[in-house]
């Protein structure tokens, strides 16, 4: 769990935090710090070595009906594993997994999990959390798209920005050392992708096929920090998709759906729309609607809150979901690598 996951979970009502866990007692001690009652928050660490405060005793707690796992992307699906075996309802960060590969054989596992019998005995949910999904204006735009109507034309995804050196993301070791492919590209990337995704189902769209460029324009991004790339949908709509953690003097994040009625733009703060006015003229209309920034996760974190109530998984948590958006990402990577070779996606 990171710390800016505490306030979610605390403001669901349906929700009480037990117990923190962390690979460090430092960390671990200083993740229950942070929480609204830290005496009533149990600490459970791997390092130092102290009987009954590992993980495994974390998860044999009859009181833990599910836990937040994020971790490390490497580190976070045998986690994901061991708790979904203990029984626990698991919400797990994005990426699903390190490539698609151990992706698939996740789900493939999970899929085929029992616990106990019974009524008992159904199987944990999962869900990987995307919060870009649960963003109000995303929300917004998503709903402008319907509204609009009329079969998709185009579409551009476009994220500039910069990591600096301070940056308390890339002052992870993990992050600075990547042992997966991609680095930032994967860990923040996956979010743009899983926007634009959003905003495309909205149009009755999904990528099917990728072809791009990868390059590396801040050196301590390793190992690349940059895709250029044009996308295909499964009914051959033509997009591009820009994604940089390395251009320092430019920075926006927006994504554009057009549409044969109009076009919604979406940024985390705005979202514009220019569409015919519906009277049988080509006068256009524009609407504008400004949104303060919000970053989705106490709107994710309900959502699985509901569902573990409910007894079914919110679709767009699903870790079939979460894998579309791994496997974009990884293609748009293998493309690049490949000189800008086409990839499928799967869609």
């Amino acid at each position: 769990m990171e710390a800016e996951h505490l306030p979610a979970i605390e403001a669901n009502p349906s929700l009480t935090l037990k117990a923190v866990y962390s690979r460090s007692q430092q960390s671990a001690e200083a993740l229950a710090a942070a929480s609204k009652d830290p005496a009533s928050v149990a600490v459970y660490f791997d390092t130092p070595t102290v009987a009954g405060k590992a993980l495994d005793d974390l998860l044999r707690r009859d009181d833990v009906a599910a836990v937040d796992v994020a971790l490390p992307i490497l580190h976070q699906p045998g986690v994901v594993e061991k708790a979904l075996r203990a029984g626990k309802h698991v919400l797990s960060e994005k990426p699903v997994a390190g490539d698609i590969e151990s992706a698939r054989e996740l789900i493939a596992w999970h899929e085929g999990l029992q616990v106990g019998d019974g009524a008992a005995g159904s199987r944990p949910l999962w869900g990987v959390a995307e919060n870009w999904r649960y963003m109000e204006s995303m929300r917004y735009a998503a709903q402008r798209v319907g509204e609009i109507g009329g079969g998709l034309v185009t579409f551009r995804l476009v994220k500039n920005g910069s990591v600096a050196s301070d940056n308390k993301y890339f002052n992870t070791e993990w992050r600075k050392t990547p042992g997966y492919q991609g680095g930032f590209l994967l860990d923040g990337g996956v979010h743009f992708v899983a926007g634009l995704r959003f905003l495309l189902a909205a149009a009755g769209q999904d990528i099917k096929q990728v072809v791009g460029f990868t390059a590396l324009l801040d050196e301590k991004l390793i190992p690349v920090d940059t895709i250029q790339a044009v996308a295909a949908t499964q009914g051959g709509k033509l997009g591009t998709i820009t994604i940089s953690f390395g251009t320092e003097f430019k920075s926006d994040t927006k994504v554009e759906i057009v549409t044969t009625h109009g076009v919604v733009s979406w940024s985390p703060t705005e979202v514009k729309t220019v569409a015919r006015k519906g009277d049988g003229s080509n006068e256009t209309v524009e609407e504008k609607k400004k949104f303060y920034y919000s970053s989705g996760v106490t709107e994710e974190v309900s959502a699985f809150a509901k569902a573990i109530e409910a007894g079914k998984l919110d679709a767009l948590q699903t870790p079939t979901e979460a894998l579309r958006d791994l496997e974009i990402l990884q293609r748009l990577l293998e493309s690049g690598a490949g000189g800008a070779t086409v990839k499928s996606t799967g869609a």
